[in-house]
């Protein structure tokens, strides 16, 4: 079985990528692993070119990271206390450029992303990325189901 020694949990923070850093602080821990959780931030509203109105897509998606990005901190804050190595970085960007980066600089060995079904809403906001995410990833990929998938 291969070993992991450092893994990455990318958070978008929303509710899913909680189970996602659950899933990850358990692995890191069973492997006596350092593990790093990088939040992209994204302006997946900033549509060029694109003459739209969406300020209550902004809205809406302001709401939905609040929640869970202080449920993820409050978790960091607690393992660390426990003895955890975890680096946390904000990175804001294309996600498929910030991840590819951060696992490049970090010599990351297992790269962890949510694998839910996404509502429209999420499939407006990530659905391409995530493709381009998976086709150009040089580390292992585990995709963690989340609890109402």
């Amino acid at each position: 079985m291969k070993e992991f020694n450092k893994i990455l949990v990318v958070s978008r923070s929303t509710e899913h990528c909680v189970s996602v850093l659950r899933t990850g602080i358990s692995l890191a821990r069973t492997y006596d692993a350092k593990l790093y959780l990088l939040h992209i931030i994204h302006d997946p509203f900033n549509l060029k070119g694109w003459n739209l109105p969406t300020p209550s897509f902004g809205d809406e998606y302001k709401k939905m990271t609040e929640k869970a990005r202080k449920e993820m901190d409050h978790m960091v804050k607690v393992e660390k206390g426990e003895g955890l190595v975890i680096e946390e970085n904000i990175k804001y960007g294309y996600p498929p450029d910030e991840i590819q980066n951060a696992v490049e600089s970090n010599d990351i060995d297992l790269v962890l992303m949510p694998a839910h079904r996404e509502g429209r809403f999420e499939h407006i906001l990530f659905g391409k990325t995530n493709d381009a995410i998976i086709r150009n990833l040089p580390a292992t990929l585990m995709l963690v189901k989340c609890g109402s998938c």
